[in-house]
């Protein structure tokens, strides 16, 4: 792993990497030439259905990996829901919800092969020797005048994990979205705006409370995007699927 990285996150539960320094700490673990189709695959995402606030600012789609001590392989394991008790989000949870999946030829990418062995390798240097069940959301956050788009639209939040990469595909046309990190009595720790692609934020779960606030666009008369990729690791349990 990073050794920075697993420093900032061992000592403060979260850290922000900037563009240039994830980059290269992605190409220790493979491959990204193929980032361009990569990126572009956020285009293709469908409606979150589940919005409880009844937004339509937010698409995605979804998959499931595992990953076992000693075999070096990530496979993607069947299809199925996403699923957050309302003790970690309180507006969607509670509910099994099925989003689209990501694609196959995606997720064989190699980019996005690479950003799995990355958090992989990050992870089990922070805990050793377990079984991860890993669910990858590709994000799209849309927003008009006067309808701002909500990349956390259950506020501050813990996801009900081990640890989270959310990591920054693009932006076009986009301001604010400054993401900002808390201790579990609300204090504030630390805040950022991924900008650039690349850029990216990994915090401990258990330890921090992580939200980001509404972007809006800055030519109200052109679209707007903010797109995140999030992966997400969290300790198997004997019987968990995946």
């Amino acid at each position: 792993m990073s050794d920075d990285t697993g420093r900032a996150i061992a000592a403060r539960g979260f850290a922000f990497v900037p563009a240039a320094a994830m980059r290269a700490e992605l190409l220790r673990h493979g491959a990204l030439d193929d980032w361009a189709r990569f990126a572009a695959s956020w285009n293709e995402l469908g409606h979150d259905t589940y919005m409880a606030d009844g937004g339509r600012y937010r698409k995605r789609r979804f998959a499931v990996f595992t990953a076992v001590p000693g075999e070096p392989a990530i496979p993607r394991a069947p299809h199925q829901p996403h699923y957050q008790s309302r003790d970690y989000n309180p507006l969607n949870g509670g509910i099994a919800r099925w989003f689209e999946p990501i694609r196959d030829d995606i997720a064989a990418s190699a980019s996005f092969t690479t950003i799995l062995r990355f958090c992989r390798a990050l992870f089990d240097g922070l805990c050793p020797n377990v079984a991860w069940h890993i669910e990858a959301h590709q994000f799209r956050i849309e927003a008009r005048a006067g309808a701002p788009g909500k990349p956390t639209p259950e506020g501050l939040h813990r996801d009900g994990v081990d640890y989270v990469l959310v990591l920054m595909i693009g932006r076009e046309n986009i301001e604010r979205g400054e993401t900002s990190i808390h201790d579990l009595d609300g204090k504030l720790l630390g805040s950022f705006t991924l900008a650039a692609p690349f850029d990216a934020a990994l915090v401990d779960d258990h330890r921090v409370y992580h939200g980001v606030t509404p972007v809006a666009p800055v030519d109200t008369g052109a679209p707007s995007h903010r797109d995140v990729l999030v992966v997400t690791f969290h300790r198997k349990t004997a019987g968990a699927r995946g």
